[in-house]
């Protein structure tokens, strides 16, 4: 899944240039880096990226060992629901059989090998007709995710899938304190396994028009799929997997994760906690000279000069400058709203 905007790496991230093509840690692009930990498991020619107009061209570029139709861009943004539909619906269609898994395109996982040993065990237990989803251990208490409730005592790095008893919404942060000192919550990181059939039976059970709508359209190959998918596409549910589908299934099984170095590098200081720094705290991708600063995150290409500043997000580009407390930077989206309301689209 491949198509957010990623406002919160505002100026770095633009619609033609988001979080998911940018790179942040080494050479690859992020979601270079989730094709290329899957790589032992899942060939590339078995990869498909559901993305959107501003970014299919570059994500193309970026993938070349993809095939190229099958980086295909959702006419509307609908959601991760529809956009998981799609990708059952193809996938259905040219394998009756086709066990997926659904994956992010922006995330980071430090520890690749140890990751692909819980993604084989998860396609193993999708392909006899399970649901299954990651829980990543929640190392703080954070409100911004959702949690998967195991049950008491859950093992943590088995390989064989447990039972979910729930799935939890967004937590205050008293809830998600508890939900940490429980140890049998975990957080739900958005990667699901199943067999498109399977999906596309839950789909048809709790979303039926957009189920509908998918199954209108014809062979992924045919000549008039675009033209019917940019027709339907956009009457298709806005609707998180987790509300439509996930939080309603009788019966889904998850994998409790030990330590994988996950991230879901989810703003610019997730960034700085993740890069490396020097003995005063600052981190930076270009030339940094420092005065008596500390705490601070540097992105520019040139050279970058702090004298007495402290816990501070710098992100220089060639049309914007972004300066923001470390501490405010999840709110760098609320900043994009503003433009977008402004209509200021050389800044979009």
């Amino acid at each position: 899944m491949a198509g957010g905007r990623g406002t919160r790496f505002w100026p770095r991230s633009r619609k033609r240039h988001a979080k998911q093509v940018l790179r942040f840690f080494g050479q690859r692009s992020l979601i270079q880096q989730t094709v290329d930990r899957l790589a032992g498991v899942i060939p590339p020619e078995n990869v498909w990226v559901i993305t959107n107009d501003y970014l299919q061209a570059e994500i193309r570029k970026q993938l070349p060992e993809v095939p190229r139709q099958q980086i295909i861009a959702e006419p509307a943004q609908r959601n991760t629901a529809p956009c998981i539909g799609l990708a059952a619906q193809i996938l259905a269609g040219l394998h009756p059989d086709a066990v997926m898994g659904v994956f992010p395109a922006d995330h980071l996982i430090l520890k690749e090998a140890r990751f692909r040993t819980f993604v084989k065990a998860a396609f193993k237990a999708a392909e006899q007709d399970r649901v299954v989803v990651l829980g990543i251990e929640p190392r703080w208490p954070e409100t911004g995710y959702g949690y998967i409730e195991f049950s008491k005592g859950v093992k943590l790095g088995g390989l064989e899938p447990q039972k979910v008893k729930s799935f939890r919404e967004k937590p205050d942060l008293k809830v998600a304190k508890r939900f940490v000192t429980a140890g049998n919550f975990f957080w739900n990181a958005g990667m699901f396994f199943w067999k498109a059939a399977t999906f596309l039976d839950l789909l048809r059970h709790h979303q039926p028009k957009t189920a509908t709508l998918l199954a209108g359209l014809p062979a992924h190959t045919h000549k008039q799929f675009i033209q019917k998918l940019t027709d339907a596409y956009p009457l298709c549910e806005n609707i998180s997997v987790d509300y439509a589908i996930i939080e309603k299934a009788e019966s889904v099984s998850g994998i409790a994760l030990d330590d994988i170095g996950w991230n879901d590098v989810g703003s610019w200081e997730a960034v700085y906690e993740i890069a490396r720094k020097d003995h005063n705290g600052n981190a930076s991708l270009g030339d940094l000279v420092v005065e008596g600063a500390t705490g601070n995150y540097v992105d520019a290409q040139k050279t970058v000069a702090l004298v007495g500043v402290h816990n501070l997000v710098v992100v220089d580009t060639a049309d914007a400058l972004l300066v923001a407390a470390r501490d405010k930077a999840q709110d760098v989206s609320k900043l994009v709203k503003s433009l977008d309301a402004e209509k200021r689209e050389e800044l979009l």
